[in-house]
C-alpha cells in the first residue's frame, strides 16, 4: 500500500464490500472521497466523520492543537450542521510533557467551546513505539434536522461551483512555518507565506455557506489539493465539473512559494479551502456571506452531465498523489527535523 490515501480502487475492492451489518439507519455509508456518514435516529440525523490527529511541535503545541481539531472538525461541518460533539483517541510519544500536553488539549477545549462541541469520550496515553505528528484519531458528530443536510455527492447539472481561498494554503503555509530556513525564501515573502497558515480551518465558511443559500455539496480540500477536492466532488455525485483556473482564487504568497518550493499548487494538501455546489439562483447570496466575514471567495465553475474534471477544457487526468508530501521529505532530511519529536 503507498502512503497517504487509499486510492478509489483499493477502497472499493477492499473495503466497501466489507462494512459490517447492513442496518437500515444508516443513510449515508463509507464512500471514496465523502467526508462524512450519516446515522438515523427517530427525527434527528446523526452526522460522523472520523479523522487522524496529527500533532506538529514545530507549530507550538497550543497551534498545533487548534490546526488538528480543526480539520476533524470541518469534515462535519461541510455537511451545513453544525459540531455538537466530539471523540478524540491519543497515543501520545512518552516525550511530550505534561507541560505540552496542556498546553495542545488546552486549545481543543477553547475551540470546541467556542464552537459549542462537547467532549464526550475518548482514550489518552503515553506508549513507548508511538511519535509526532500521528499520535491517534478523532471522531467529530453533529445532531440536527436531517432535511438540512448538505449531502457530499449532492452536486446537480447546471449549479455553479464555488472555491474559497484557493489552493495549497495549508501547505503553503506549514511548511514555510517548520522548515523557514530551507523553503528559501526571506523577509515578507517568507512572512506572506507563514501567514497561510492563519487561513486554515473550514468549519465558520462551511456554516455560513449552508445558511445563506441552496448549496448542494460541498467537500474540504485535504489531501490531494484542489485537484483532487473536485476529482472527488464530481465522482461521488456522478457529475462532471467544468472549470476555469483563472477564476480560482490565489491568496497572496501561495504562487512565489509554489514555485521557490518546486510543488504543485493544486494537487497540495489545502485544509480550509471549500468546494462548494450550489444553486445557480443563490450564488450571489453566498458568495456575499463568505466575503462578509472575510472569506475569499470566487466563482469558478459549473457542474455538468457527464463524468471527470475540465479544467480550461481539458480533462485532469488520475490523480497523482499529493505534491507536498515529497516537498515536506525533503526539507525534512535537508535539516534533519524531524516532527517526531518535540519543539
Amino acid at each position: 500500500m503507498e502512503t497517504g490515501k487509499v486510492t478509489r480502487a483499493f477502497f472499493e475492492e477492499r473495503i466497501a464490500t466489507r462494512l459490517g451489518a447492513n442496518r437500515a439507519d444508516v443513510s449515508l455509508g463509507p464512500k471514496h472521497g465523502v467526508d462524512f456518514g450519516v446515522v438515523s435516529v427517530g427525527d434527528r440525523a446523526v452526522v460522523t466523520a472520523t479523522d487522524p490527529v496529527s500533532v506538529l511541535p514545530g507549530l507550538g503545541f497550543e497551534r498545533a492543537g487548534a490546526f488538528a481539531i480543526g480539520i476533524v472538525l470541518a469534515d462535519v461541518a461541510v455537511s451545513g450542521l453544525a459540531p455538537t460533539h466530539l471523540t478524540v483517541s491519543l497515543s501520545l510519544p512518552p516525550s511530550m510533557s505534561d507541560d505540552e500536553f496542556d498546553r495542545f488539549w488546552g486549545a481543543i477545549d477553547a475551540e470546541c467551546e467556542d464552537l459549542g462541541v462537547s467532549v464526550v469520550t475518548g482514550h489518552t496515553a503515553r506508549y513507548a513505539e508511538c511519535s509526532f505528528p500521528w499520535v491517534g484519531a478523532a471522531t467529530g458528530i453533529a445532531v440536527g434536522d436531517p432535511e438540512a443536510i448538505v449531502r457530499p455527492d449532492g452536486a446537480r447539472p447546471g449549479d455553479d461551483v464555488l472555491v474559497t481561498k484557493g489552493p495549497a494554503v495549508e501547505a503553503v503555509g506549514l511548511l514555510t512555518t517548520l522548515f523557514p530556513d530551507a523553503v528559501g525564501l526571506s523577509g515578507a515573502a517568507l512572512e506572506t507565506a507563514q501567514a497561510r497558515l492563519d487561513d486554515v480551518g473550514a468549519v465558520r465558511d462551511a456554516l455560513v455557506a449552508a445558511a445563506s443559500g441552496e448549496v448542494t455539496a460541498m467537500h474540504d480540500a485535504t489531501e490531494g489539493g484542489l485537484f483532487g477536492a473536485f476529482a472527488e466532488t464530481a465522482d461521488s455525485a456522478g457529475v462532471g465539473l467544468s472549470i476555469e483556473r483563472d477564476a480560482v482564487p490565489l491568496l497572496d504568497g501561495v504562487e512565489s512559494a509554489c514555485e521557490t518550493l518546486g510543488m504543485d499548487p493544486w494537487r497540495a494538501t489545502t485544509s480550509g479551502t471549500l468546494v462548494i455546489a450550489v444553486d445557480p439562483a443563490d450564488t450571489d447570496a453566498v458568495i456575499g456571506a463568505l466575503r462578509e466575514r472575510g472569506t475569499v471567495v470566487e466563482r469558478v465553475g459549473r457542474v455538468e452531465a457527464g463524468t471527470g474534471v475540465a479544467v480550461d477544457g481539458e480533462r485532469l487526468g488520475p490523480s497523482e498523489g499529493d505534491s507536498s508530501w515529497e516537498v515536506y521529505e525533503r526539507l525534512r532530511d535537508a535539516t534533519g527535523r524531524d516532527e517526531r519529536s518535540s519543539g
